[in-house]
């Protein structure tokens, strides 16, 4: 069925199709009408789950593990201060295994105090242990929904769909809205390996100590680190799961993409922008106009952002002239962090093989600051011809 809704819309049609059994719901903008709309399919009887209001955004994600743990499958929604209100939550979540799936409708973190759109909210959580997948349109964020549920009972993660505030969440774009039945062949039933149970007690995620010991049963038991270890080793397992996940999608829905990245125009090019989320859309009509000014450059936008897919990227840039990275977010003192991972990337990939480009780190539409496509172009031309900066070059400051 093919529909023209909003973003916000898209990410809840995707939840009510999977079948979430529990919904719990905070409001912050620009999140809100994601569980809004939920509220009303599950009050139309559209959507059969628990429904449930509750004091904060702490409290959201407490109900989402409670339920999660008991083999539910949950959702929930945050922006902003109501994501890192959720910080210890989400921590706990990941260190739990437990496969919840949250949209996160980017937006600026205060103070001050700021409604409008960048991404540092989700970046500022992106060592935590939770899968991240940015979304650049609609349809796009309704199948990473579809996706993220497979994804995170497969391998008992938690996953962040995250797309920009406003940008996004409330503008109207046309995707196509799949069948029921289609998405229950892709997604079976949630069947956890394990879920609490009042007839058989039993405590999970006690304190435990720094070294392996025996367990109640008299076997030899993980300590903190090696319980850390292994979640580690799973996330980097996961980017050879997402590409099963993508396999089995294309085979059921009759259509596919690159898990990791979104190329534009890459093949010929001798400069790559690269991105997170809809600015790389926009950057699309800089490349277009540098096209015909005979600059050849591309656009590659980062769908999977945690864990990083650096072998792909790597391979996807190996020799460029140059990498231009353009980031709504920013590792205060420092530079960009995904600017940061990449060069990582390149230089273990790259290094002293003749194919390393050079990189340069672009900031742009920080609290909702406008990103106008003119500024993006003379950046993109700037880099092309060669110039450098030591330090990230802030699109569109007024100081």
């Amino acid at each position: 069925m093919h529909v023209i809704e909003n973003g916000n819309v898209a990410a809840a049609l995707g939840v009510k199709l999977c079948r979430a059994g529990v919904i719990a719901a905070y409001p912050i903008t620009p999140q809100t009408p994601v569980t809004e709309k939920l509220s009303e399919y599950v009050e139309s009887g559209e959507l059969q789950a628990q429904y449930i209001p509750v004091e904060s955004e702490h409290s959201a994600l407490a109900v989402c593990i409670a339920a999660s743990s008991a083999g539910a499958r949950v959702f929930t929604a945050t922006s902003a201060n109501g994501l890192l209100y959720k910080h210890e939550q989400v921590q706990w979540a990941a260190g739990a295994r437990l496969p919840i799936v949250m949209a996160v409708v980017n937006r600026a973190v205060g103070a001050p105090w700021n409604v409008w759109n960048d991404q540092q909210d989700s970046i500022s959580q992106r060592d935590t242990g939770w899968i991240q997948i940015y979304c650049a349109d609609h349809q796009q964020i309704l199948d990473s929904v579809i996706k993220a549920y497979w994804l995170a009972e497969k391998a008992s993660l938690p996953i962040m769909v995250c797309y920009d505030g406003y940008i996004l969440s409330h503008t109207y774009m046309p995707f196509d809205l799949p069948e029921q039945e289609k998405v229950d062949a892709f997604l079976p039933p949630y069947r956890p390996d394990y879920a609490l149970d009042p007839d058989q007690p039993a405590n999970l995620n006690t304190v435990t100590l720094p070294d392996v010991r025996m367990d109640v049963r008299g076997e030899l038991a993980h300590g903190y680190m090696e319980i850390r270890c292994l979640l580690h080793e799973d996330m980097r397992k996961f980017l050879q799961t997402v590409a099963e996940a993508e396999e089995r999608f294309s085979r059921i829905f009759g259509r596919s993409e690159n898990p990791y990245l979104e190329p534009y125009r890459c093949d010929d090019a001798d400069h790559i922008a690269v991105g997170l989320g809809s600015i790389t859309y926009q950057l699309r009509v800089c490349v277009d106009a540098l096209r015909s000014e005979g600059v050849k450059v591309g656009v590659m936008g980062v769908r999977l952002y945690r864990p990083f897919p650096d072998r792909a990227i790597a391979e996807a840039l190996k020799g460029k002239k140059r990498v231009m990275v353009f980031e709504k977010a920013l590792s205060y003192g420092y530079e960009g962090a995904l600017y940061s991972d990449l060069k990582s990337a390149l230089y273990e990939h790259l290094a002293g093989t003749g194919s390393l480009p050079a990189v340069q780190n672009f900031i742009a539409g920080i609290g909702g600051r406008d990103i106008r496509t003119q500024e993006l172009t003379d950046a993109l031309r700037f880099a092309a011809q060669g110039h450098t900066a030591p330090e990230p070059v802030w699109i569109g400051l007024k100081l």
